[in-house]
């Protein structure tokens, strides 16, 4: 990593050597397992796999103050956000609605909004647990998808409209690619590391 420019904006760079605009060199890449994707569920599974793994690599090696860091104000959001938002989507998507469980929200009880970004604050105790909840909220998931019959199971909304399972894949896949578009971003502004 080279040091800040003058005016303290860091400076781009990447940890691959043969494609700049990667993250890190294929062979060092733990996105690509090589797995053919030969049907719907492994397909699925196999992209959100990626999204999900995508999202810990942009915010690996950072300290809590840079995982907290809201970099384009007034905007809340921040590496340490995203996860804890993401905690509380896979929770809501596959505990509440496809699982049926009492799921309560994580971040922002009795119907407040926000919590998630709000509380992402700079301490290592919130990082921790943000990870704690994450990566909880994932196993989870995982088990789910993993133990369902297909893919047309069927799970209920919040406002009693149901929805396949299939949907909720394809929705998550859509969540994690939003965001870890914004995690790119984010990270650029934290410490100049740029790719895909």
């Amino acid at each position: 990593m080279s040091p800040p420019t003058a005016s303290g904006e860091p400076v781009r760079w990447s940890a691959a050597t043969v494609h700049p605009d990667m993250w890190v060199d294929a062979d060092a890449d733990p996105r690509d397992t090589r797995t053919e994707l030969v049907d719907e569920r492994g397909t699925l599974a196999e992209y959100l796999r990626a999204y999900r793994i995508t999202l810990q690599m942009k915010c690996a090696d950072l300290d809590a103050t840079q995982l907290a860091l809201r970099s384009v104000p007034p905007s809340t959001m921040s590496l340490l956000g995203l996860v804890r938002h993401l905690a509380e989507v896979e929770r809501y998507w596959f505990r509440a609605v496809m699982a049926g469980e009492s799921a309560p929200r994580l971040y922002s009880p009795d119907g407040q909004r926000g919590g998630d970004w709000d509380g992402a604050v700079a301490d290592d105790d919130v990082v921790a647990e943000a990870w704690q909840h994450w990566r909880a909220e994932v196993a989870s998931a995982e088990r789910l998808v993993d133990g369902a019959v297909d893919l047309d199971v069927v799970g209920r909304m919040r406002d009693g409209q149901s929805i396949r399972l299939r949907e909720v894949l394809v929705h998550m896949i859509e969540e994690y690619a939003r965001h870890c578009g914004h995690a790119d971003l984010l990270r650029e502004c934290i410490d100049g590391r740029v790719g895909q």
